[in-house]
């Protein structure tokens, strides 16, 4: 099978023990995460050959997180390591019934962001590859890695390879002098799939449901397929807080053939670790999508992963085909397996 290629920064991720404040903590466990990473890792855990490239510090840490990858089966050969840089760092405060998560960035001038876009050979890279993913937070981060994220999908449209994107809007990381709503339409207009939320239609594209329209999501995601054609499918969590050992998620997509279809609400309590929940999504979906039979089961399976990882610490899913599948069948009590 070929590959599944992704493209992003991966962070080192330090936090406190347990649900302590970072005031509280003389230490601090690490791990790496990215969104586009954590979704190549997610699918090498389902079984699927996938590769990550990004651009990480020619020293200790860029090879740290090289191989914390590479253990979990992602191919990692074409990341290019840069002297000189950094590795950009997030802080994670668990939170606890009513008080919620909190995440302190510390990323700027990282490698990813300082990365030069003529050093990735996408022809090459993307030759045994069959779909390619990125995430609006690539964009984001600085003008060379938007360069770099519009080579990648200009190649894999060029190859037929399917293109993914969850636009993942983040106001904040955008701060090198475009405009989100100026960079991400070009885009994502090479996407055969998007991750797409009402709010974040509306804050990059201008797009709005329709007052009197009953299916607010269906709407847009309706109108998000009309503005930009190559866009088959556009998927969405609906999520309930409760709080934030509490959350109750629903998966949602709307086909270009199919139409709206919908899973049921998972109830997940208590939650473990919400962070790359978003991205088990997504990678549940491309699992479903090459290998289940229909979109509807390529919902429920991303679903069902989605909610998995809500009970397992760290950014990456660390769920089988098989333990996806369990929950998929209703089993969701937690019973002991012996």
């Amino acid at each position: 099978m070929k590959q599944i290629v992704t493209f992003g920064e991966i962070m080192m991720r330090l936090s406190p023990p347990l649900n302590y404040r970072l005031e509280q903590a003389n230490e601090l466990e690490v791990t790496y995460g990215g969104g586009d990473a954590n979704v190549a890792a997610s699918l090498a855990c389902l079984g699927l050959p996938a590769a990550h490239v990004t651009c990480f510090p020619d020293h200790q840490l860029g090879r740290a997180a090289t191989q914390q990858f590479r253990r979990l089966g992602v191919d990692m050969s074409r990341v290019v390591y840069t002297p000189n840089t950094r590795l950009g760092l997030y802080f994670l405060e668990v939170g606890s019934a009513l008080r919620a998560s909190t995440i302190v960035y510390d990323r700027f001038d990282s490698a990813f962001a300082k990365l030069d876009p003529a050093a990735f050979d996408w022809e090459e890279i993307l030759k045994d590859a069959q779909w390619f993913h990125w995430t609006g937070i690539t964009a984001a981060i600085s003008a060379s890695a938007a360069q770099a994220c519009r080579d990648a999908i200009k190649v894999a449209r060029r190859l037929g390879i399917t293109v993914s994107a969850d636009v993942n809007y983040r106001r904040n990381l955008w701060q090198y002098g475009q405009r989100a709503q100026d960079v991400m339409p070009e885009l994502v207009e090479g996407c055969d799939v998007a991750v797409c939320s009402e709010g974040d239609a509306e804050d990059l594209f201008g797009i709005q449901a329709d007052a009197e329209c009953e299916n607010s999501f269906e709407c847009m995601a309706q109108k998000l397929m009309q503005r930009f054609p190559q866009i088959k499918q556009v998927m969405a969590t609906r999520r309930q807080t409760q709080s934030a050992s509490h959350e109750r998620i629903q998966g949602m997509l709307v086909d270009a053939e199919q139409g709206y279809l919908e899973t049921q609400f998972y109830d997940i309590a208590p939650v473990v670790d919400r962070i790359g929940g978003g991205d088990a999504f997504i990678a549940g979906f491309i699992y479903g999508k090459l290998k289940l039979a229909s979109a509807e089961q390529a919902l429920s399976f991303a679903t069902a992963a989605s909610a998995l990882k809500h009970t397992i610490h760290g950014d990456v899913n660390l769920a089988t085909v098989a333990e996806v599948e369990h929950i998929m069948a209703g089993n969701t009590t937690g019973r002991l397996l012996r």
